[in-house]
């Protein structure tokens, strides 16, 4: 039976990842869109949602998962999250290809899109990794592995706190800062600046 800690734990989870999505749908904003730059917009919710549970997966820190299982769902999120980014730009696409031209040239004016760009490449680049994981030497891929995670939460917490859309100011803080705090941390706890070269030149 799973301890009042455990269940503490995956409601707050439910609560930080339900409250933006909930929050963005009451936003008379979605009135002027159309159906297709809505389900992009809670495509790019869903990522950030996404990209705070996979830190939290990767160090173990969820109750209840034994650490194979976490692995297992690790690796299916990992790919929720590539389909959730493709979605989120290919339905951007759809509605306005000019603008998702000039972000993927980054030739667009605002700041977040090519943080938001870069953030999707290094998510793309993080699948690519894992998929490769058994072709690269274990030390290089961590290595590669988390700088590509890293790059991917913190711009992709940058695109979504430039852009002045549906989801609200407090529960959009909320939940970026979780996803920065809970990569920093999975980052310290595997010690992966180890891996670094000038880190095992001075050891």
């Amino acid at each position: 039976m799973p301890s009042q800690r455990s269940i503490l734990i995956w409601l707050g989870l439910g609560l930080v990842i339900g409250l933006p999505i909930f929050v963005a749908a009451q936003s008379p904003l979605l009135e002027w869109r159309a159906p297709i730059y809505i389900a992009a917009g809670f495509a790019g919710i869903i990522s950030m949602a996404l990209m705070l549970i996979q830190p939290l997966l990767a160090g173990g820190y969820l109750p209840g998962l034994p650490p194979r299982t976490g692995r297992r769902v690790h690796a299916v999120t990992g790919a929720a999250l590539v389909c959730a980014v493709l979605l989120h730009v290919g339905g951007l696409w759809i509605t306005s290809p000019p603008d998702v031209i000039d972000a993927l040239a980054f030739r667009a004016p605002a700041a977040f899109s090519y943080l938001g760009v870069i953030a999707m490449w290094a998510v793309i680049g993080a699948a690519c990794l894992a998929a490769l994981r058994r072709k690269v030497s274990p030390k290089r891929w961590r290595l590669g592995h988390s700088i590509c995670v890293t790059v991917a939460v913190l711009t992709g917490v940058g695109h979504a706190w430039l852009i002045d859309g549906t989801m609200g100011f407090m529960t959009k803080a909320v939940i970026c800062a979780l996803a920065v705090a809970a990569t920093v941390k999975v980052l310290s706890d595997l010690r992966v600046w180890r891996l670094l070269p000038n880190a095992r030149k001075h050891r």
